[in-house]
């Protein structure tokens, strides 16, 4: 069994982070699984790679294995995450590490779901297999960050976005992209990342945005679009409204507008009813446990002003991607940011005021 005096050597090093390459490709993309990478290793050459499968399924080990055109036997394993031991919708992975004659197993850090969390150790060993856990630990649970507070909290890991001109205006008729196209640019990676993301009616109604990804080759994987809209004022000649189909499209909203209701779900649209508070706001933590349930596990809140506030006011995001304009809208800009956004940029000043901010992970990108 693994102790705290195990060794690890560069070249476990070498092949973990390739796992670990391996397991960040597939970040966001899993579904409600973690993102693992798997490399089998044989007289020091790589006989076989294996990532979590888009969705979550297979698993990264049983499709490393599968594909392994050589024999197994000997071979050492590497993983990001410690293989699961447990019966779900598929076989548990260690069984087919067993079957397969694999020696050695080295994994990066346990796996947080009680069905198997530290249990691989022991079943491998009864077995006669070595088993190694701590590689590289550090950077591990930096890449499993998402997945704990999911398992943990039962909440959507939360990323806030948001583009400034340098005099911190978020709005400008006469200059409707504040930020450059590299920005741009990673605002879509961004959405290929999650998959999901939130913005108001109001946002909708004004902008009219598409919410979608438009990477190359990467449309397939826009997210579920999610809107607060209290009063169900969506538009009818809105793009959200005219591309509604198959259930990519969610509606928070506390109306009892029948008619446009049955329009809405003929569209496609799921319709999810919530009370609202003394101020006829939705409560945000309620909000968000819904879009949990639904099965939303990397949330994308790319609002304006007052989502973003509520946001901040309720140290409800996990990251988040300050984007910084060098230019300066004041002669033509709307809607300065808040004091929650200046204090958000200033804790990123000043590390020791981090802690108040769920994520401790602030991005600032200059455009």
């Amino acid at each position: 069994m693994s102790t705290r005096k195990d060794k690890f050597s560069k070249k476990d090093s070498f092949f973990m982070n390739l796992a670990f390459n391996l397991a960040r490709d597939r970040s966001g993309l899993t579904g409600k699984n973690p993102p693992v990478g798997c490399v089998i290793v044989k007289n020091d050459e790589i006989i076989s790679v294996g990532q979590t499968g888009l969705k979550g399924r297979p698993h990264a080990e049983f499709n490393a294995i599968k594909s392994c055109k050589k024999s197994l036997k000997g071979a050492t394993l590497y993983s990001s995450l410690e293989p699961c031991t447990h019966y779900g919708i598929t076989p548990p992975c260690a069984n087919l590490i067993i079957k397969s004659k694999i020696k050695k197993v080295i994994f990066s850090i346990i796996d947080i779901d009680n069905r198997t969390r530290d249990k691989s150790l022991k079943l491998f060993k009864f077995k006669n297999i070595i088993a190694k856990k701590g590689l590289l630990k550090k950077e591990g649970n930096k890449i499993y960050k998402p997945y704990v507070w999911n398992k943990l909290k039962n909440l959507p890991f939360i990323t806030g976005k948001l583009a400034v001109s340098k005099d911190n205006f978020i709005y400008s008729k006469k200059k409707l992209k504040i930020t450059n196209k590299y920005s741009n640019k990673i605002t879509h990676l961004l959405r290929f990342r999650n998959d999901s993301i939130l913005i108001s009616s109001k946002t909708l109604n004004k902008d009219n945005p598409k919410l979608n990804c438009r990477l190359k080759g990467l449309a397939s994987f826009s997210p579920k679009r999610i809107i607060l809209d209290r009063r169900l004022s969506i538009k009818k000649n809105s793009y959200i409204f005219s591309t509604s189909a198959n259930k990519n499209t969610v509606l928070f909203h506390n109306s009892s507008n029948r008619k446009k209701i049955n329009l809405l779900k003929k569209k496609g649209i799921k319709l999810i009813k919530l009370s609202v508070n003394k101020d006829n706001l939705f409560d945000l933590k309620i909000v968000l446990k819904k879009i949990f349930s639904i099965g939303c596990r990397n949330l994308l809140v790319e609002g304006g002003k007052n989502l973003t506030d509520s946001f901040l006011k309720n140290k409800l995001f996990n990251k988040f991607y300050l984007f910084k304009s060098s230019d300066k809208l004041r002669s033509l800009g709307k809607l300065n940011v808040s004091n929650q956004l200046h204090q958000l940029t200033f804790k990123y000043k000043n590390k020791s005021n981090l802690n108040s901010f769920t994520g401790n992970d602030i991005i600032n990108i200059y455009s």
